[in-house]
């Protein structure tokens, strides 16, 4: 379907929940940004209908404001709406206005509390490049990372506190930042990890041939479709199309080696060793007999008990089974990227 709308329009979608969308954010983004072209989403139900909006007027480029999850969702609904109806799919973006960002590094969106989204703006027309994103698809939605155990379980507890928070008055302004972050990592999540037992996991590979890397991303064991590739213990079992996890951390070494596969990582270290080796971790340095990584395309993941399940950075529930598969890649806005040269 041919685009309704001119192909220098850019839809700008902000989580009007984000600490950092303020409503001063919200007039200077409306005047930059042509009339109606801006939409504040403040619910699950108001970003659907948003979607729908952009999907159906053949936005060019959609941008979104607000953490890796608003970006997930949005993405994952505009997808399947252009893919249902016939659309031409849209070229996306991202505005730092959350708190991790993990796509943030990936895609060179800035950040100056709010006052980067502005320069990115300008830096669209000027000088920003694109290129596609390979996803995963998880239950339907399409996201760039995702994890069971530890990593979900610590969103999990950082989604409470910053609830908590919001119902202290004097408390309040820290709800969606770094304070919120620490205390609910250091107060919550560290002691249950040292006290929880591990949980067995079952993965079988369910797609093309999968492979089990070595310390320096050689491969060390392949699998075919239906063999299994991982049994025994786990802290937590993390999937992702890029290297970064959130605030920079380089949590998938291994996840750009391969343009047919994702990183599958399995870990059993505890909270000691986090502790311990935590700027090897960030920088993606860290090996251990205890961290496995694999590059595959599709996998089944199966817990003998339900365990905490974020995807895109949201906590999603527990589950005890969820499949991730390899999905079509969508084009993004990329700062690194160099522009497209004009005819």
């Amino acid at each position: 379907m041919t685009s309704s709308v001119a192909r220098d329009r850019v839809a700008v979608v902000v989580n009007g929940n984000a600490k950092q969308v303020t409503d001063d954010l919200v007039e200077i983004l409306d005047q930059i940004v042509k009339s109606g072209d801006l939409f504040v989403s403040r619910s699950l139900e108001e970003g659907h209908e948003i979607a729908k909006t952009i999907a159906a007027r053949g936005y060019p480029t959609v941008l979104t404001g607000g953490g890796d999850g608003t970006f997930v969702q949005m993405v994952t609904w505009i997808a399947l709406e252009c893919r249902a109806k016939g659309y031409e799919e849209p070229r996306f973006g991202l505005l730092r206005l959350g708190t991790g960002n993990a796509l943030a590094w990936v895609l060179g969106a800035q950040n100056k509390k709010g006052r980067g989204v502005v320069a990115d703006l300008a830096r669209l027309r000027r000088e920003g490049g694109e290129r596609d994103l390979r996803l995963l698809s998880i239950e339907g939605t399409l996201t760039p990372f995702a994890g069971l155990g530890v990593d979900a379980l610590a969103i999990e507890h950082f989604t409470d506190t910053k609830a908590k928070f919001q119902k202290i008055p004097v408390l309040r302004k820290f709800g969606v930042g770094g304070l919120a972050h620490a205390v609910s990592i250091m107060g919550r999540t560290m002691p249950e990890v040292l006290v929880r037992p591990r949980q067995r996991v079952t993965i079988i590979n369910r797609g093309g041939d999968a492979v089990l890397l070595d310390d320096e991303g050689r491969t060390r064991e392949t699998f075919k479709d239906g063999d299994v590739m991982f049994e025994g213990t786990s802290r937590s079992v993390s999937a992702s199309t890029i290297p970064y996890w959130g605030f920079g951390a380089r949590i998938f070494p291994f996840a750009d080696d391969r343009e047919d596969r994702f990183s599958l990582r399995v870990i059993d270290i505890g909270s000691v060793d986090v502790a311990l080796n935590i700027r090897k971790i960030w920088r993606g340095s860290y090996r251990d007999p205890r961290v496995s990584d694999f590059l595959t395309e599709k996998v089944l993941i199966r817990f003998d008990e339900p365990v905490p399940l974020q995807v895109g950075g949201d906590f999603a529930g527990k589950r005890r089974e969820v499949e991730m598969s390899l999905a079509d890649p969508i084009r993004v806005v990329d700062y690194y990227a160099p522009p497209p040269v004009e005819p």
